[in-house]
C-alpha cells in the first residue's frame, strides 16, 4: 500500500513537473517576478537594510598590501620578526634643508616644535639635534654618560649655532645618515612613534589631528619648508587618498554611465531605475564588506565604482531589449515577459564570465586578492538578479514606451556604424583576418617588452605633498623604506662578542657599498660611538675596538646601555643578547635591481656568517612588497589560464559545443595580447594593479561574446539554420546593445584615471582599451570566424537543445496569466 502512494506521488510529481518544465525556466521566473512584484521588491527592501546595518563593521586597511599567503616563508618571516622586535615601521622623519634653520629664530620654533610632539603619549623617542645627546666617559663610575650636545641657554647666540652645526658635521659620525646629510647640510629628526598604535586607528586620529597641525604651524611661524615622511606617516595620508577617491569614483562613474545612459534612450524613467538599480548594488556591497569584516584597501576600494560600471549595461541589455520587443508586437505584458526569457540565459552568462574573471583572484591564496574577488564576484551576481528583477517589475507600472524613447533603436550614427560593421564582415573578411593576425603579431613583439615592477611606492597619489617628500628623502637620505636583517648567534649574549661585531661590520660595509641602500643602523654604530667616546669623542677613533680595548670599552658600553628608557639603540638587540638587528633605508627600484641586491647581500652573508654557527634572516616591509610583486607575477598566467578554464566551461555548459567554445575564446584572447603590447610599447611595468587587468578585461569581453553567441543561436533556430541571414540578423539584433555597453564600459573604466594613485590610472586605462578593442573584435572577427567555419558549427548537432528551452518564444497560453 506504501509503496503504490508512492508510485502515485511519483506520478503526479511528474506529471507536474512536466508542465512547468514545457514552459520553460526562464518563463516560470517570468511569472513568478511578475505575478509577486509586490513581495519580491519587498524582500529587496529587507535585504537592502540587512545589509545597510553591517556597515558598522566596516574597517580602512592601516597597512600596505600584503600580497603574499599568510603561510609563505617571507611572510612567517616578517612576522617572527615583528615578534621580537615589534613593528618596524614605527619612525616618522622630519627633514630640513634650509640656511635659516641654524638661526636663533628657527632654532628655538624648532626646539618647541620637538618637545611639543615628544610630551605626546603617542610618541616613544625622539632623537632631535635640539635635544641630541652625546657619549661622554665618566671614569670615576667606569661608563659612558649621555650629556646633553646643545646648551640651550646658549641657541639665542647665532655664533654658537654655527659652531654646534660644524661639530655636529664633522665629529659626530653616528649620527651621519640618521640625523645629517653631511653632503647637502640636510637635518632630520627621528620620532618614534609607539608600537602599540602603529596599525591602530589610534595613529590615524594622532597624525592627521595634531601631528600635522604642529607642522603647519612651524611652517608658518618661520617660513621653512618641512618636510616629513616614514612608514606611519605614509600609510596614513596614503588610506586618507584611498577613502577620499572611494567618493570621487562612485559619484564620477555614476555620473558619467548615467549620461550616456540618457544619451542613449533619452528616456528619464528608464535613466532614473537604473541608477536606483546600481545604488542598491553599491549599498550591498558595502554591506557584504560589513558582513564579512573584510578591510577597505586600494582594491576593495574600487568594487563600489565596478558595480556602477558593470550594472549599467546589464540595464542597456534588458531595457533595449524590451523596446526592441514591444515595437515588434506591441504588446506590454508580453514584452515584459521576454525581457526575462530572451535575454536571461544570455545576462546570466555574461554576468558569471564577469564574475568569474574577478572570482580567479580567489585562488591566487593572498588575503588582499582573496577579499577582492570576493566581494567583486559576489556583489556582480547579486547586480544581475537586482537588473533582472527590478527592470520588468519597474516598467510593468509604468505606461508603454513613448515614440521618443525609441528612436534611438533607428539614430542615423548607429545605423552607419553597424551598416559598416555589416558590410566588413560581408565582403572583406579577408582584409579582418589579415588585420588580426597583424596586430595580434605586433603586440607580440610589444609583450615581450613588457618589465616588472615591485615598487611600494609607485602607485602612490603622486601629485600629493606626501610623495614629494617621499621623493626627497630619497635623494637626501637614500629612501624611507626599510630593509632588515636579523642575526641569530644561537647563543645568550652573543652579539656583544667582538668576533660577532666584526663580522657585522664586513656585512654593513657590503650595505654602504650599495647606492640604493642608506647608512645601517644597528647595535655596531653604539660600540664604535662608545671609542670615539672613550677617546673623548676623537671621530677617528669611531671604529671598532681592538682585542686588547674590548674589555674596558665594551663594558663601559653595557654600562650606559642598562635601563636607559632614550636609548635608540634598545631595539636593535634582543632581551637575551642573541639576537641582532641591522637597519637600512632603501630607494624606490624596480624589482630586477631587488634581485642584484639580494644576492649581493646574501653572497656576503653566506662568506661571513656560517650557517652551523649564525642564523641570518633578511626582511623588511620593502623585501615583503616585493616578494609579494614576485608571487603575484608568477600566479599571472596560472589566475588568467583558471579564467579561460572557468569561463569556457561555462559556455560548454551554454552552446554544447567545443568548437563554439574555441571559436568564442580567439576574438578575445586577440584584445589581451593588444593591451599586452601596449604595455611593452609605452613602458607600463607589470606590477599588482596591472595584473588584475588581464583578468577582469577578460570576464567583461567575453560578454559581448555571449550575446552575440546566444543571439545567434536564437537566429538560427527562427531562420531554418541559414547560416549568413542568422549572423547577419544576430549583428542587427544584438550589435547596437553591444556598441552601447561597451561605450559604457569603456566611459566608466576611464573614470578611474581620474585617480591619483598611478596603479588605478593604468588598471583604468588599460581595461578601458582592452574592451573597445573586444568590442570591435566580438562585432567584426567573431562574426567572420563563424561564417569561415559555419558548416561545422552550424551543425545540428553541435547545438544540442538543453531539455529546458532557455529561448523558447512563450505561446499565447503561456502569456495568458501575465495579461490578466
Amino acid at each position: 500500500m506504501f509503496s503504490g502512494g508512492f508510485h502515485y506521488i511519483c506520478t503526479h510529481f511528474k506529471t507536474f513537473m512536466k508542465k512547468k518544465l514545457k514552459v520553460g525556466f526562464w518563463e516560470l521566473i517570468a511569472r513568478i517576478v511578475l505575478k509577486n512584484r509586490i513581495v519580491i521588491l519587498g524582500v529587496i527592501v529587507l535585504i537592502t537594510i540587512f545589509l545597510a546595518l553591517q556597515w558598522k563593521n566596516i574597517r580602512f586597511s592601516f597597512t600596505e598590501a600584503n600580497l603574499l599567503p599568510d603561510t609563505h616563508i617571507v611572510n612567517k618571516e616578517y612576522n617572527a620578526f615583528l615578534d621580537m622586535f615589534g613593528e618596524e615601521g614605527n619612525l616618522i622623519v622630519v627633514g630640513v634643508k634650509d640656511d635659516a634653520f641654524f638661526t636663533p629664530k628657527a632654532f628655538a620654533a624648532w626646539d618647541k616644535l620637538m618637545k611639543d610632539i615628544k610630551s605626546q603619549k603617542e610618541i616613544d623617542l625622539i632623537v632631535s639635534i635640539s635635544d641630541l645627546k652625546k657619549l661622554q666617559k665618566n671614569d670615576s663610575l667606569q661608563t659612558f654618560e649621555l650629556v646633553p650636545f646643545v646648551n640651550q641657554s646658549k641657541t639665542i647666540n647665532q655664533e654658537y649655532l654655527t659652531s654646534i652645526k660644524k661639530e655636529l658635521f664633522e665629529k659626530m659620525p653616528f649620527y651621519e645618515g640618521l640625523l645629517f646629510n653631511k653632503k647637502n647640510g640636510t637635518i632630520r629628526s627621528a620620532i618614534y612613534l609607539d608600537k602599540k598604535i602603529v596599525n591602530t586607528i589610534h595613529r590615524k586620529d594622532y597624525i592627521i589631528n595634531d601631528f600635522i597641525p604642529k607642522i603647519e604651524a612651524f611652517e608658518k611661524e618661520t617660513g621653512i619648508d618641512l618636510k616629513v615622511s616614514g612608514m606611519p606617516y605614509i600609510r596614513t595620508l596614503n588610506a586618507k587618498s584611498i577613502t577620499d577617491e572611494i567618493s570621487l569614483f562612485i559619484g564620477a562613474s555614476l555620473l558619467v554611465t548615467s549620461l550616456i545612459f540618457f544619451f542613449f534612450f533619452r528616456s528619464f524613467r528608464a535613466t532614473l531605475i537604473s541608477i536606483i538599480i546600481v545604488v542598491i548594488g553599491v549599498m550591498w556591497t558595502f554591506g557584504l564588506l560589513g558582513l564579512f569584516h573584510f578591510e577597505i584597501t586600494v582594491l576593495t576600494a574600487l568594487v563600489p565604482s565596478l558595480v556602477i560600471v558593470i550594472g549599467i549595461p546589464n540595464c542597456i541589455f534588458l531595457t533595449n531589449k524590451y523596446q526592441q520587443e514591444f515595437i515588434s508586437h506591441g504588446n506590454k505584458a508580453r514584452a515584459l515577459q521576454r525581457v526575462i526569457t530572451k535575454v536571461g540565459t544570455a545576462t546570466l552568462m555574461t554576468n558569471l564570465t564577469t564574475a568569474a574573471g574577478f572570482a580567479t583572484f580567489i585562488v591566487t591564496q593572498s588575503e588582499l586578492l582573496r577579499e577582492f574577488g570576493i566581494i567583486s564576484s559576489l556583489s556582480i551576481i547579486a547586480l544581475f538578479f537586482l537588473c533582472l528583477i527590478i527592470i520588468p517589475i519597474y516598467y510593468s507600472y509604468q505606461p508603454i514606451p513613448k515614440k521618443k524613447h525609441l528612436e534611438h533603436l533607428n539614430r542615423n550614427y548607429t545605423r552607419v556604424f553597424m551598416t559598416w560593421i555589416e558590410k566588413t564582415v560581408k565582403y572583406n573578411r579577408r582584409y579582418v583576418y589579415v588585420v588580426a593576425i597583424f596586430l595580434f603579431l605586433i603586440s607580440s613583439i610589444g609583450a615581450f617588452k613588457i618589465k616588472t615592477s615591485g615598487s611600494l611606492i609607485e602607485d602612490m597619489p603622486k601629485n600629493t605633498g606626501f610623495f614629494q617628500d617621499i621623493l626627497f628623502f630619497e635623494k637626501e637620505f637614500e629612501g624611507i623604506m626599510p630593509l632588515e636583517i636579523t642575526i641569530d648567534t644561537k647563543r645568550k649574549k652573543g652579539v656583544m662578542k667582538l668576533s660577532t661585531l666584526k663580522k657585522m661590520d664586513e656585512l654593513q660595509k657590503t650595505i654602504e657599498e650599495i647606492p640604493e641602500l642608506s647608512k645601517p643602523i644597528s647595535i655596531l654604530n653604539l660600540v664604535k660611538y662608545s671609542k670615539q667616546a672613550y677617546y673623548n669623542g676623537n671621530p677617528e677613533y669611531y671604529e671598532l675596538p681592538t682585542s686588547q680595548e674590548q674589555s674596558f670599552i665594551l663594558g663601559y658600553a653595557k654600562n650606559a646601555t642598562k635601563d636607559s628608557k632614550n636609548n635608540i639603540m634598545k631595539s636593535y638587540v634582543d632581551s637575551t643578547g642573541q639576537v641582532a638587528r641591522i637597519t637600512t633605508f632603501m630607494r624606490d627600484i624596480e624589482t630586477g635591481n631587488m634581485k642584484k641586491i639580494e644576492t649581493k647581500l646574501w653572497t656576503k652573508i653566506n662568506k661571513v656568517f656560517p650557517s652551523d654557527r649564525y642564523k641570518v634572516v633578511m626582511t623588511g616591509k620593502a623585501l615583503v612588497f616585493e616578494k609579494g610583486t614576485k608571487y603575484l607575477l608568477d600566479n599571472l598566467v596560472t589566475s588568467l589560464l583558471f579564467a579561460i578554464l572557468l569561463i569556457s566551461l561555462l559556455m560548454v555548459f551554454m552552446f554544447r559545443s567545443f568548437k563554439m567554445v574555441v571559436v568564442s575564446l580567439i576574438p578575445n584572447l586577440l584584445p589581451l595580447m593588444i593591451t599586452a603590447g601596449l604595455m611593452g610599447y609605452f613602458g607600463i611595468p607589470l606590477k599588482p594593479s596591472t595584473i588584475l587587468v588581464f583578468s577582469i578585461a577578460f570576464g567583461l569581453s567575453v560578454d559581448d561574446t555571449i550575446h552575440f553567441l546566444a543571439q545567434y543561436r536564437q537566429e538560427l533556430t527562427n531562420n531554418n539554420w541559414k547560416i549568413k541571414k542568422s549572423v547577419f540578423a544576430t549583428i542587427k539584433e544584438s550589435g547596437i546593445s553591444m556598441f552601447y555597453t561597451s561605450v559604457v564600459l569603456f566611459a566608466g573604466f576611464s573614470v578611474f584615471m581620474l585617480s591619483d594613485f598611478g596603479g588605478t590610472v593604468a588598471l583604468g586605462g588599460l581595461i578601458a582599451v582592452t574592451l573597445i578593442f573586444g568590442m570591435l573584435s566580438n562585432l567584426m572577427l567573431l562574426p567572420c570566424l563563424v561564417l569561415t567555419l559555419n558548416k561545422s558549427l552550424a551543425n545540428k548537432q553541435e547545438f544540442i537543445e538543453p531539455k529546458i528551452d532557455v529561448l523558447s518564444k512563450p505561446t499565447e497560453e503561456q502569456e495568458g496569466p501575465l495579461k490578466q
